[in-house]
């Protein structure tokens, strides 16, 4: 009798714990069915796309979509790589996701490809130019594009870099630029700086790469050809390889000056770009209000320059030892948002604005 008991009361502690197990799970499951599933892509590690994807996310987070907790957040990076963007790009559109979100032009261009029956809703950033990515999207139309893609554009005026370039060397005459002509945001770029260059009578050396492998190669002939100074632009392909590009420069005493707002030690003379972190705040907005019920087809697709603040870096100490008299006037030195002086020490003239906006 006992033996039948004790055999009756472990079968209900057994079935009751199995019980609790199911029903843990089953609260699991709805709880992650009622998450909205977002998969972001970024094309590359590079600082600009990996400050604008933590802008994503802390933009995400901050209106109650937490990673792991209140949202299925999945992160993809393509590494630089199309075969894999494209790889990347099929799995992300084959309905498992709510949203998508890309961060740079080349992230955008692979995922609406693979989307163009819209399956899912697309959100895109960091992308220069939008209208010449070829995604269906109208210059003289904001709400002309694929009812269910939407995004925003940041398009850095280069003029301005050379501008500041000649402020450092008056006598300024020729700079040169590798580039990789597969990517559309950097055909841009290149094409508004071949327009400032002859405004300034600067001669533009271009030499195109395909990969970073041929960064260096490319490096060597712009030096050869006789380039004053290299301007990295918005290239994923160059920018990746950007201690590539100032290794080599400096080894012929020439300096580089760059668009990527990042690290003011790496070694360039100066950098000027966006605060990137929070252009991937004002995505990550913009995902907010689609996940939050907006149908994008009445979004249009928005400018964003005007108010994403700027920051310049400059680095005195690259300064030194350069084949011509490059000099940093001190009225460009108060512009900068951080410098490094010629002893390596980093000064903030402004505090960090890298917060949202």
């Amino acid at each position: 009798m006992g033996f039948a008991v004790k055999r009756l009361a472990l079968g209900l502690v057994l079935i009751a714990g199995a019980s609790a197990v199911l029903l843990a799970t089953d609260v699991r499951r709805a709880r992650n069915a009622a998450m909205p599933r977002i998969g972001i892509l970024q094309h590359a590690s590079v600082p600009v796309l990996d400050d604008s994807v933590r802008g994503i996310l802390d933009a995400l987070s901050a209106n109650g979509y937490c990673k792991g907790e209140t949202a299925q957040i999945t992160l993809y990076n393509a590494q630089g790589e199309m075969a894999t963007a494209n790889s990347i790009a099929r799995v992300m559109t084959d309905g498992r996701f709510d949203l998508l979100i890309t961060s740079s032009t080349l992230s955008l261009q692979v995922v609406a490809n693979a989307n163009r029956a819209g399956r899912t809703m697309h959100v895109f950033g960091i992308v220069a130019d939008p209208y010449g990515t070829g995604v269906g999207l109208d210059p003289a139309n904001p709400l002309a594009h694929p009812k269910h893609l939407v995004g925003q554009g940041i398009l850095f005026p280069v003029s301005d870099l050379f501008t500041t370039a000649r402020r450092m060397l008056p006598s300024l005459k020729t700079v040169g630029v590798a580039w990789d002509p597969a990517q559309a945001n950097s055909r841009r770029f290149v094409e508004d700086a071949r327009a400032a260059c002859a405004k300034m009578g600067i001669t533009l050396l271009e030499a195109q790469v395909e990969n970073t492998a041929g960064v260096q190669e490319a490096t060597h002939s712009l030096i050869g050809r006789g380039a004053q100074a290299v301007w990295v632009g918005g290239d994923v392909t160059v920018s990746s390889a950007i201690d590539t590009v100032i290794t080599t420069c400096q080894r012929a005493h020439l300096p580089v000056f760059s668009q990527l707002s990042g690290d003011p030690k790496r070694g360039t003379i100066f950098d000027m770009g966006f605060d990137y972190y929070q252009a991937g705040w004002v995505c990550g907005e913009l995902a907010v209000q689609i996940l939050g019920g907006a149908d994008p087809a009445t979004v249009p697709i928005r400018d964003v320059v005007d108010i994403i603040p700027r920051r310049m870096f400059i680095n005195q100490k690259a300064v030194l030892g350069l084949k011509d008299p490059w000099h940093v006037p001190d009225d460009l030195l108060r512009e900068a948002n951080v410098f490094v002086d010629e002893a390596g020490v980093t000064h903030e003239n402004r505090k960090d604005n890298s917060k949202k906006p």
